[in-house]
């Protein structure tokens, strides 16, 4: 915050914006570079604190198995992924915003839906291999066990993989990718290592709550919706001289529009973020309960929450204030006791 406020005051907008255009490119490509350049400075601000995170408070607590290696990859992955994906797509919004008039919202959110829908069929098969292994579960009871319950709930399954989160933290994790008849299952191996069938199976009947109660669907929407609203009121406020008044710009421009709109709409953000999170962790329960009372062994969900509780070094108890502002999850203990009681109502 005081980086961007030196900034700021001291004009720092407006003379990387004259630099910029001293140039001669396109309108597109000053607002590309324009804005390529503060997230630049973003990241190399942020990476200093990404690497004490990682390399010292992570290895205090005995999570980290990243190497220098392995983090410079991801960086430079990252950074080539978001010149390959992301330029195209800030391009084309600049462009509908420059181009379309009145429309030109409406366009741009369209077409960043259509991305985002494509982003979710293409990541599991090109994107995700970039940064880690899959290799598909072998023949056993595990895969047995899970591919009998996807049976029994009816959730079909394109793949059951491996994924070799061990080689960056000792944290498990499961999760789904894909969508319709690609729907995979991803299992770090730590949460294998760590867990006997029932809880894996169990903790795997909850993610399948995700999908038989249309979470994703609906954050999915919800997103999206946000998204279409956030371009509407930029639509508003673009090439606003007052805005430009404030961070001492000299000349208007659609991606200093973009640029100051998300700062002051930060707050905004902030206040929908607790509504979303509550939502969250609302699905979180009504996930847990499918669980539980799809799986026959739906018990041994509490077993695996206690271990990855314990492994990831959770807070039991967190103050409910903190937990309102920032968690996506419910406390495990809330869940743990929200399970026992539904067990104890289906044992009746």
């Amino acid at each position: 915050l005081g980086v961007l406020l030196l900034f700021w005051f001291s004009g720092g907008f407006n003379i990387l914006d004259q630099f910029l255009r001293s140039h001669g490119f396109n309108p597109v490509m000053t607002g590309l570079l324009y804005i390529g350049s503060l997230l630049l400075a973003q990241a190399f601000i942020d990476m200093p604190f990404s690497i004490y995170r990682t390399f010292v408070i992570e290895e205090k607590f005995g999570f980290n198995k990243t190497t220098p290696a392995v983090f410079v990859s991801d960086l430079l992955k990252s950074l080539i992924l978001a010149l390959l994906l992301g330029g195209p797509v800030m391009a084309a919004i600049l462009w509908f915003f420059q181009e379309s008039g009145p429309t030109g919202w409406f366009l741009a959110w369209a077409g960043i839906t259509f991305v985002s829908l494509l982003l979710q069929y293409i990541a599991p098969s090109w994107i995700m291999p970039l940064f880690n292994k899959f290799v598909p579960l072998e023949e056993g009871e595990l895969k047995g066990s899970i591919m009998k319950y996807a049976a029994d709930v009816d959730f079909p399954l394109s793949g059951i993989f491996v994924i070799d989160g061990s080689k960056r933290s000792s944290k498990a994790n499961a999760f789904f990718t894909g969508f319709g008849k690609r729907k995979r299952i991803a299992l770090f191996d730590t949460l294998i290592s760590n867990h006997p069938v029932e809880e894996l199976v169990a903790v795997l009947a909850h993610e399948i709550g995700h999908f038989k109660k249309k979470h994703i669907i609906v954050n999915m929407v919800l997103s999206l919706v946000n998204l279409g609203a956030l371009f509407f009121l930029l639509s508003l406020f673009m090439n606003n001289s007052g805005l430009f008044q404030a961070f001492f710009m000299k000349e208007v421009s659609v991606y200093g529009s973009l640029i100051f709109f998300l700062l002051f709409y930060s707050p905004v953000e902030f206040v929908l973020s607790l509504f979303l999170q509550a939502l969250s962790r609302r699905h979180e329960f009504e996930a847990d309960y499918f669980a539980v009372t799809t799986y026959t062994a739906g018990g041994a969900l509490v077993d695996a929450l206690k271990k990855l509780s314990r492994s990831n070094l959770s807070n039991l108890t967190p103050h409910p204030l903190y937990v309102f502002l920032n968690y996506s999850h419910p406390p495990v203990m809330r869940r743990i006791s929200r399970i026992r009681e539904q067990l104890a109502k289906q044992s009746m």
